[in-house]
């Protein structure tokens, strides 16, 4: 009765050189031509889903029952964590996307995305020992010197040493210029950190040698506020002249917290007693420098959304056609039928599959923005993707939960039970809407950082693309270029009515970011249809293909209806 999973391989293969068509870009780049291909591609992604199915996903229930335990400061994982995580190591998935000078694979984030989702339709509470590691490099990458990208990215890449951001206090939650843990200046040109941060996913674990802390801390000069704030790396162990853990520094797992869901994520406390730290990046300015981290983390949430959603819906299509309940069509009163010939279970997976295979699309897109940017230096293309990050996390975490949740109701009373799986997923995909900058943040984030602060510039040219591309002719091509404009019409309204009222941007950003979620996922549906016409795929999945997205424009899209009548004035 354990919830089942099979990577969606051949939608991800879909999306990527059918719908995106990825290799043209790999083909402009030097550093990606000369080791990805198509072929390669599709390898990459068939080893890593033998890991998820096969390893990974089967114990999903058995690590939520196990969870982690706390014994005097060190906290032990479900026992098969460790032959899953050394499975990963050995595969090179810890440095898939890292860079080659270290060890890394040098992958591209299309393909980094399918790996996150992947892991997440797994176990969402074990992906997130590689992903906060995964999310620390990447700052490392761009902020570290030489010599400390030399000591640490080989043994992060290599998965021997894993890394966690401290960013919250226990006083201060999102509110990071509140912050109190100081940082004391050495002669040595050390600093001593002294304070604690609490909800620090893999603060304490037992799967590594060694755990590296990117730390916010203040300087006893700093200025008031978040502008005030640095960034330090803080190991467990303090590397000694050959670069292995040396000394135990002054810090400690205080406690883990017990959690609605991710019960084998060591969620701590982590207290700081004048431990050992080195300044990372520039003094005052560590909150830019973190945000590189939590800009990658909050793609990967989009990824849990995902990957719990997909999950789900595939246990409750198997569900929904092996369930006989009640009678439609059949005229004996004896008999019963399959519940998938019920309209309302249609209803439901119809709504889960039309949203996951526009999620998948909709994050291939944003991560080959971010490739296009990293390897070819295009500016609209890093544009486009701070756009549409905030979307990315809240967007697609929230219609995560939605889809787990109505996959849950497929199964009635006995998706309520434990022994299927599904409250699991409900559980474990519930925190992927609040850590990393709430959804909420993110719609303020979207509508008050990315949309005003530009007047719409980079927005308004992104409509204009999706305008220039849609055909007229084409059947709900005129329906989604109708909302485009109508949602153009209303960001200029929102703008100008700004000026009078600040408070306006603020009071529908939720409304907005949503809004604009239905609306690319409406345009991603379309790519899809249009990809169709090349894709060497068989008839039936064409034809599925056609249905769901009719659904999606008949049931799913007329939400942006009732948004825009919210926010018209």
């Amino acid at each position: 009765m354990s919830s089942q999973y099979q990577a969606p391989l051949n939608d991800m293969q879909f999306q990527l050189f059918d719908v995106w068509q990825v290799q043209q870009h790999w083909q402009q780049v030097p550093a990606l031509a000369e080791q990805l291909e198509p072929e390669t591609a599709q390898a990459i992604l068939q080893e890593a889903a033998k890991i998820c199915e096969q390893q990974i996903a089967p114990q999903c229930q058995l690590a939520d029952q196990t969870g982690v335990s706390l014994d005097q400061g060190e906290v032990s994982t479900p026992e098969h964590y460790k032959a899953c995580y050394q499975a990963w190591c050995e595969g090179g998935w810890a440095g898939f996307s890292g860079d080659p000078e270290y060890g890394g694979m040098g992958m591209p984030k299309v393909l980094s995305m399918m790996l996150d989702e992947m892991m997440c339709s797994a176990d969402i509470a074990f992906s997130l020992y590689p992903g906060l590691t995964a999310g620390a490099c990447v700052t490392l990458q761009q902020y570290a010197s030489d010599e400390v990208k030399a000591l640490y990215l080989p043994k992060l890449y290599s998965g021997e040493w894993s890394a966690t951001m401290c960013l919250t206090e226990s006083h201060a939650g999102s509110d990071l210029g509140l912050m109190r843990t100081k940082a004391e200046p050495q002669t040595d040109g050390s600093y001593r950190i002294s304070g604690s941060k609490i909800f620090i996913t893999a603060g304490e674990h037992d799967l590594t040698d060694n755990i590296i802390h990117l730390v916010l801390a203040k300087l006893p000069d700093a200025p008031a506020g978040s502008r005030g704030i640095s960034l330090f790396i803080v190991p467990k162990f303090l590397p000694d002249a050959g670069g292995k853990p040396g000394q135990r520094n002054a810090l400690h797992c205080g406690s883990v917290e017990h959690k609605m869901g991710i019960h084998a994520s060591a969620t701590c406390v982590m207290n700081f007693d004048g431990a050992v730290g080195y300044l990372l990046g520039e003094p005052h300015k560590g909150l830019a420098a973190m945000f590189t981290m939590m800009n990658y983390e909050r793609l990967a949430m989009g990824s849990q959304g995902l990957g719990a959603a997909e999950r789900a819906g595939q246990n409750a299509l198997a569900y929904a056609n092996d369930r006989l309940q009640g009678r439609i069509t059949e005229r004996d009163a004896n008999k019963a039928e399959p519940i998938i010939r019920h309209p309302d279970v249609q209803r439901m997976l119809y709504t889960i599959q039309s949203l996951n295979e526009a999620g998948r699309s909709f994050s291939t897109w944003v991560a080959l923005q971010l490739d296009k940017a990293k390897y070819s230096g295009d500016v609209k293309g890093q544009q486009f993707a701070n756009l549409l990050t905030p979307i990315a996390k809240a967007f697609m975490t929230d219609l995560g939960l939605e889809c787990t949740v109505q996959a849950q109701q497929v199964f009635g009373g006995h998706g309520y039970i434990k022994e299927w799986g599904m409250e699991q997923l409900v559980r474990d995909v519930r925190i992927a809407q609040i850590y990393e900058g709430t959804n909420g943040i993110q719609a303020a984030d979207f509508m008050l950082r990315k949309v005003a602060a530009d007047n719409g510039a980079v927005l308004f040219s992104l409509f204009t693309d999706i305008g220039n591309w849609l055909d007229p002719s084409i059947q709900w091509h005129p329906q989604l270029a109708t909302y485009v404009e109508r949602t153009r019409t209303l960001t200029a309204s929102l703008l100008n009515r700004s000026q009078q009222d600040k408070a306006v941007l603020a009071e529908f950003a939720y409304d907005f970011m949503t809004l604009t979620g239905y609306l690319l996922y409406g345009y991603v549906w379309l790519k899809q249809i249009d990809a169709l016409q090349h894709a060497d795929l068989p008839n039936e999945v064409k034809q599925q293909k056609q249905q769901l997205a009719a659904f999606y424009f008949k049931k799913i899209l007329p939400r942006a209806e009732t948004l825009l009548h919210i926010m018209q004035d």
